[in-house]
C-alpha cells in the first residue's frame, strides 16, 4: 500500500481550465501514482462544486472547505491589525487546520505538498518531508499592482508585496523543499531567502499536445470575413483586464486601421463591465466563458497575450503554441518560456513593435510549426513534474541542491 500524503491547494485542483487549477492538477494525478493523496483545497467558484466527486479518481479522501471571496476579503483585513500578510487571513480555517493536524498525527498522511505560499500555514511540521510549489513569487505581483493604483490601493498592494515576501522566504526556511514555475522564479526567491538557497528549485509548467492539437477538425466560431486576433484567460483576473483593455485601446485601432477586416476577440469567463464595454468599440467582440478554447485559437490568425503584470510562465502563450499559432507576446509574458523569440513566438517590447507584429502576422496569414515543435521538446508535463518525486524521499537531505528544469 503507498503512503499518505497530505495535498493542500488554495483552489480546487479541478477542472484545469485556467492557470493556478492546469498546474495543480497535473501535480496532483502525478503524485497519485505514487501516493494515497488526502486532498484538502478550497472551492472559491460554486460551479466547481460539481468536481468533488470527480476528484475521488485521484485520491483517498477529499476535503473541500467552501470560500466566498467577498467574506475572504473582509476576514484578511484582519491582517492590518496583525501586521502579517492579508493573504494569510483570506484563507485561514480552523477546519482545515484541525483536519491535516489529524491526519499528520494519527499517521495517516507522512509526507505533504502545499500548492501556494498560503497553504503552508495548514501543513502539520511533523511530517517527515514537506514539500512546497509556490509557483510564482506572488508578493512581487503585489509590488506590480501597486504601481498600476491610486492611494490607498497602492499602498495596500505595496504593503501586501512587503509582508508576503517576508512570508515566502520564512516558508522556504521552514520547508525542505520550495518550487516555482521557472528559474527566473526560483532564482527571485534565492536572493530574498538565501538561507534557504540550496532548497530553492524550479519545475515548468507543460501542455497537454494531444488535447491542443492543431490536427483537429474545429468548428470555426469567427465570421467568415475578418481576421481575428485572440485573447484566451480568465477574465476576472486584474493582469488579464490589463492586457485586454491596454491591448484594445492602444494597439488594436492602428492594427485595424492597417488590416480592416481584423477582429480583436477576448475569450474568458467572467468579464467585467471594463472588459464587455470594450465591445463598443468596433471590431472588439468579448466572448465571455465558452465551452471550450481550441477553437478559437485553431481560427485565429494570431494570438496575443499582451501583458503588462505579470509572474511566472503564461499557459495561454503555451497552448496557443501548441495550437502553432502565431502568437505576439510583451517581455512579461515571454519571461520564463523557454523559446526563441522570431521563431516560437514575437516579442514586442512597446507599442509600435506590438502593432507591427501583429499586422505582419495577419498579413501572413500562417501558421507556426516550429512554436508547436517547442512545446513538444519542453513542455510535457509528466515529465516536467516528476521533478518533485526526489525531494519527497526522506533520504534526501536537507541541503541538497535542486536541480533546476531537468532538461
Amino acid at each position: 500500500m503507498n503512503e499518505g500524503l497530505l495535498f493542500l491547494a488554495h483552489r480546487i485542483p479541478y477542472p484545469p481550465n485556467k492557470g493556478d487549477k492546469i498546474r495543480s492538477f497535473h501535480l496532483l494525478r502525478h503524485l497519485a501514482t505514487r501516493y494515497r493523496v488526502h486532498l484538502g483545497a478550497f472551492v472559491d467558484d460554486p460551479d466547481d462544486w460539481q468536481h468533488a466527486r470527480t476528484l475521488e479518481t485521484w485520491c483517498a479522501e477529499v476535503k473541500l472547505l467552501s470560500l466566498v471571496p467577498r467574506r475572504a476579503k473582509l476576514a484578511s483585513l484582519t491582517g492590518l491589525l496583525t501586521g502579517e500578510a492579508l493573504t494569510l487571513p483570506y484563507y485561514r480555517s480552523r477546519e482545515l487546520s484541525r483536519w491535516a493536524a489529524a491526519r499528520a498525527a494519527d499517521g495517516t498522511v507522512t509526507r505533504g505538498v502545499a500548492y501556494s505560499s498560503a497553504m503552508a500555514q495548514f501543513m502539520p511540521r511533523v511530517l517527515a518531508r514537506r514539500v512546497i510549489d509556490m509557483v510564482d513569487v506572488d508578493s512581487d505581483k503585489w509590488t506590480q499592482y501597486a504601481a498600476t493604483q491610486r492611494w490607498p490601493l497602492s499602498w495596500i498592494y505595496a504593503r501586501e508585496g512587503r509582508k508576503l515576501a517576508t512570508w515566502e522566504a520564512c516558508v522556504a526556511a521552514d520547508f525542505d523543499a520550495t518550487l516555482l514555475v521557472s528559474p527566473d522564479e526560483a532564482e527571485l526567491l534565492r536572493q530574498r531567502a538565501p538561507a534557504a538557497r540550496a532548497r530553492i528549485g524550479a519545475y515548468e509548467n507543460g501542455v497537454d499536445a494531444e488535447y491542443f492539437s492543431p490536427a483537429r477538425d474545429y468548428p470555426n466560431p469567427y465570421a467568415a470575413d475578418t481576421l481575428d486576433v485572440a485573447f484566451t484567460g480568465a477574465m476576472d483576473y486584474w493582469p488579464n483586464i490589463d492586457a485586454v483593455i491596454w491591448f484594445a485601446e492602444r494597439i488594436f485601432p492602428a492594427v485595424r486601421a492597417a488590416v480592416p477586416a481584423a477582429q480583436f476577440t477576448i475569450v474568458g469567463s467572467r468579464p467585467p463591465e471594463a472588459v464587455r464595454g470594450l465591445a463598443r468599440q468596433p471590431g472588439v467582440v468579448v466572448t465571455g466563458g465558452v465551452p471550450d478554447v481550441r477553437p478559437y485559437l485553431a481560427h485565429a490568425a494570431c494570438v496575443v497575450a499582451p501583458l503588462r503584470i505579470a509572474r511566472g510562465v503564461q499557459n495561454k502563450v503555451l497552448e496557443a503554441m501548441a495550437m502553432a499559432r502565431p502568437v505576439v507576446v510583451t517581455p512579461q509574458a515571454a519571461e520564463g518560456i523557454r523559446a526563441v523569440d522570431g521563431r516560437d513566438f514575437q516579442r514586442a517590447d512597446d507599442e509600435t513593435a506590438f502593432v507591427a507584429a501583429v499586422v505582419a502576422a495577419l498579413r501572413a496569414g500562417a501558421g507556426n510549426p516550429a512554436a508547436r515543435a517547442c512545446v513538444l521538446a519542453r513542455y510535457d508535463w509528466e515529465h516536467n513534474v516528476a521533478a518533485i518525486d526526489p525531494l519527497l524521499n526522506t533520504a534526501v537531505p536537507t541541503a541538497t541542491p535542486l536541480e533546476i528544469c531537468p532538461a
